[in-house]
């Protein structure tokens, strides 16, 4: 029965967790909020995550009603991420396992994505949607490596999503990706303003869709009086007239979120045309499981679902206690590392900023 204790803080998010033989004991978590219309920067992204580890560690003990005397290992997040955050974690887990003389294991982030959706959802062996603030890739499993099918050839979705909601204003609590989701509800389907689609064969391009939307407010953005300055924006806020058609902020984000989900879900299910190998016999995959903190939207998880049925496939996704970082999701996979024999020296304990997926050779599948 191994316990392992996993630290996340590959970006604006601090976690902690602790997992025994999968089974989440514990998964607190810290979440570094900047003001409206600003980004998060690895200094200070950094500076936060040593303000408030500790306190989250104690946090992750005592609700799992564990000591130190009762943990086997200590799991930490290698790469990818921001350089900063990312050493400050890892010198953590390194003191820790000095200090408590227990086994370090590197992970890598995107791989305990993957791993804790598996665990949750109970996916056998489905083709990966991975979406976040600084990944977006199409993923499936062959031959001891997690393949990449597409990504993305510039900017992750999420960090698209983030920086159209700067320039929005919107706030950042609880997150910019998530005030996106709320105002493209809030009327319902809306009225739909044209945006680049950019798939360019498995692969997906957000740069260009960014750039047209901020031309587009620029060029064509309505004068806002007092009541309706970014500042303070409402959802039904005009925001462009374009052709003497009035496009609202929550049109915006609706027309945006269509758009580059639409483009993801058309690259997953071309992955899932591919044939695997299951009992001697080529089948086409048959499960979608979605990851990454933008996993958590349900409009996306919506069209997914539907796409999946359309193929009588199935389709998995996770709640924001999983699909967003956390510390779980490293204890996890560490501790399936751990299992096949993987252990991280000291000396060795570096972090590696851009950590590729299938740079991982996945000894426990």
């Amino acid at each position: 029965m191994v316990v392992a204790l996993g630290l996340e803080g590959s970006a604006n998010k601090l976690g902690i967790g602790i997992i025994q033989d999968g089974i989440v004991l514990s998964n607190p978590r810290k979440t570094y909020v900047t003001p409206r219309g600003q980004g998060f920067l690895p200094r200070d992204t950094a500076a936060h995550h040593q303000t408030v580890i500790l306190e989250v560690l104690k946090e992750a003990l005592n609700a799992a009603k564990i000591c130190p005397k009762d943990i086997d290992i200590i799991c930490y997040t290698k790469g990818p991420g921001m350089g900063a955050p990312l050493l400050l974690v890892a010198q953590v887990a390194r003191t820790l396992s000095l200090i408590w003389n227990k086994p370090l294991i590197g992970v890598n982030h995107c791989i305990a994505h993957i791993e804790m959706g598996r665990l949750i959802t109970g996916a056998k062996n489905p083709v990966i949607l991975y979406v976040s603030g600084g990944n977006t890739q199409i993923i499936a499993y062959s031959g001891q490596r997690y393949r990449i099918f597409g990504e993305t050839l510039d900017i992750a979705v999420g960090n698209c999503l983030d920086r159209f909601a700067r320039m929005l204003k919107l706030p950042n609590d609880p997150s910019p990706g998530q005030n996106i989701e709320i105002f493209a509800k809030t009327l319902g389907f809306g009225k739909y303003y044209s945006l680049p689609y950019v798939v360019k064969g498995m692969d997906v391009s957000f740069s260009g869709i960014l750039s047209h939307l901020e031309n587009a407010i620029n060029k064509y953005g309505v004068e806002k009086g007092k009541e309706n300055s970014v500042e303070n924006i409402k959802p039904s806020s005009p925001f462009i007239n374009y052709q003497n058609e009035i496009y609202t902020a929550a049109d915006l984000c609706y027309s945006l979120q269509e758009t580059v989900f639409a483009m993801l879900v058309e690259i997953t299910e071309r992955a899932m045309a591919h044939y695997k190998t299951e009992n001697g016999h080529d089948t086409s995959y048959e499960e979608v499981l979605v990851v990454g903190g933008v996993g958590c939207n349900l409009r996306l998880q919506e069209m997914l679902n539907f796409m999946a049925q359309e193929r009588n496939a199935r389709s998995y996704a996770t709640d924001e206690r999983f699909c967003i970082d956390n510390g779980a999701m490293i204890a996890y996979t560490g501790s399936l590392m751990h299992s096949s024999g993987i252990s991280t020296l000291i000396e060795e304990s570096y972090i590696t900023q851009k950590y590729r997926t299938d740079d991982v050779l996945v000894t426990w599948r």
